[in-house]
């Protein structure tokens, strides 16, 4: 998949394109639908499927009070999204003077630097540009002026209630990691890179990789069954997301430290990706170091064992 930065750069030739338009946050159940039929009207009509996308979320330039927590990291969107078969992605930078454009003028700047559109495709309730000036309809219109078709899905709907970025987030944050993961079409997981800790984990007998996470989602805090996969190989990991109330701080910060178990190695500056399972207990404060380094021992045992 050819990752771009501005529509000129697509360098499509003669060939037609195909569109699918949208945030993509988790690219989930209702994400996918819309990028598959992209590339099926590509695959169709000899066109390019070129999945639009931006580098932030718009809330963070329009409405930074307001900035959702994000499901999924920049590059598993990317990985997702490059798995369903994409041709190319463009990741605009949304900036304040992109923020400013309304939705007619994005779409006739995407229509004169790709050339010929053949279909857009967008969620039925997909609003974008300045003030929200941009919908299905305003697409319908300047289809008609300009040359392509428009479709407009309607959300997909899982036990009866709609899938959305917001219900995911919802499921992540008071647990409810199945419902996640049915929604997202995938286990659900967490990816961050590895940073430098102050290696209490390594004091305690349990060295752990510190994944940044800055403005994901993220479960409950407590201690979890996880598992990721490095040169090829699995290994069951002992992750640890919380305050540490046991280590004094005086400013205590979250964090998400994972124990891979029967690793040997560095991972610093390597990204990570944790599948999550199940839930084996509650953060809580100990009396003492050698309780905390005997309750790990045992948390990591049971992961050993195959907590499920």
């Amino acid at each position: 998949m050819k990752l771009i930065h501005a529509a000129s750069e697509l360098d499509n030739g003669n060939r037609k394109v195909c569109l699918a338009i949208g945030v993509f946050d988790g690219v989930h159940l209702g994400h996918q639908q819309i990028i598959r039929q992209t590339i099926s009207d590509a695959r169709q009509h000899d066109a390019l499927a070129l999945i639009v996308t931006f580098d932030k979320h718009p809330s963070a330039i329009v409405a930074p009070d307001r900035v959702p927590p994000q499901v999924f990291s920049r590059s598993q969107k990317l990985r997702a999204i490059e798995a369903l078969g994409a041709d190319a992605l463009l990741e605009i930078p949304f900036d304040k003077k992109f923020s400013e454009k309304s939705g007619e003028v994005f779409i006739r700047e995407l229509a004169q630097d790709l050339g010929k559109i053949s279909f857009i495709c967008v969620g039925a309730d997909f609003v974008f540009g300045c003030k929200r000036s941009g919908n299905v309809a305003l697409l319908k219109t300047l289809g008609t002026e300009i040359g392509f078709q428009v479709h407009g899905h309607a959300a997909v709907a899982l036990d009866g209630e709609t899938v959305s970025s917001t219900r995911i987030r919802e499921m992540i944050r008071t647990g409810n990691l199945d419902a996640a993961s049915q929604m997202l079409g995938r286990p659900y997981e967490i990816c961050g890179r590895v940073v430098v800790g102050d290696q209490i984990g390594h004091e305690l007998g349990f060295p752990t990789a510190n994944l940044d996470v800055t403005g994901l989602v993220l479960p409950p805090n407590g201690v979890y069954a996880a598992s990721t996969k490095l040169g090829g190989k699995n290994f069951r990991v002992a992750l640890n997301i919380g305050l540490r109330p046991t280590v004094a701080a005086a400013q205590p910060q979250l964090r998400v430290e994972a124990h891979l178990l029967d690793f040997n190695g560095d991972l610093y500056g390597q990204e990570l990706n944790l599948e999550i399972g199940d839930k084996l207990r509650d953060e809580r404060k100990f009396s003492s170091s050698a309780e905390l380094r005997a309750q790990i021992s045992c948390d990591v045992a049971t992961v050993r064992n195959g907590f499920k």
